[in-house]
């Protein structure tokens, strides 16, 4: 089986929230892996949600999700809709009233979230996934892409967090590390199980 066939018993009407940049400016192949993932995704007939840009490895995802016939929502804040920043081609473009509002629908009823190599805003995204998940609101999949070794002083940062007792060490089981988007579908298939009773061990 290739990554772009879906298993037998594929979940239906899974949707997968991906955080990733707009940057133009960074190495090309951070935008490469972007647009396999969207294609990887779309063939698996599962759909994805993300910023709605159409630059750096948020459009390039979405230029993905499309080639492989998948369906892709964006959720952008008015302003940058002003400032034409939103991707043309989208199966669909809510359009909110401010950056608060857009991490919340994009991680509402979402089934995991990925994470790629990004800045401040995915840094941001990413950290709210992981709060709402210690403390039992978000039970799914947390996957980060580590390319390049891109989130390896992340990781050690979480690590000196458990290490230093600012959290507890079944906090680790909340995200899984794959070095490429290859990995990532398998990874949702089989990231450990989450449930709120994570909020017995939430304060520690």
């Amino acid at each position: 089986m290739t990554p772009e066939e879906p298993p037998a018993g594929n979940p239906a009407n899974v949707r997968i929230c991906v955080y990733c940049a707009s940057s133009r400016s960074c190495d090309p192949e951070y935008h490469r892996a972007a647009h396999r993932l969207g294609v990887l995704l779309a063939r698996h007939t599962w759909s994805v949600v993300y910023g709605g840009g159409a630059y750096g490895s948020m459009g390039a995802l979405a230029d993905g999700v499309i080639e492989g016939g998948g369906k892709i929502t964006g959720v952008i804040p008015n302003f940058m809709k002003e400032l034409e920043w939103a991707h043309g081609g989208l199966s669909e473009l809510h359009v909110v009233e401010d950056m608060r509002t857009r991490k919340h629908l994009m991680l509402s009823d979402s089934d995991a979230v990925v994470a790629l190599p990004g800045g401040t805003g995915t840094l941001e995204e990413l950290f709210e996934a992981i709060t709402l998940k210690r403390l039992g609101i978000y039970l799914n999949p947390i996957i980060l892409v580590n390319m390049r070794g891109f989130y390896d002083p992340l990781l050690a940062l979480l690590d000196r967090c458990i290490r230093e007792k600012f959290m507890d060490s079944q906090h680790e089981a909340m995200w899984t590390v794959v070095s490429g988007v290859e990995e990532v579908i398998p990874a949702i298939l089989h990231a450990p199980r989450w449930t709120r009773e994570a909020r017995n061990f939430a304060v520690i």
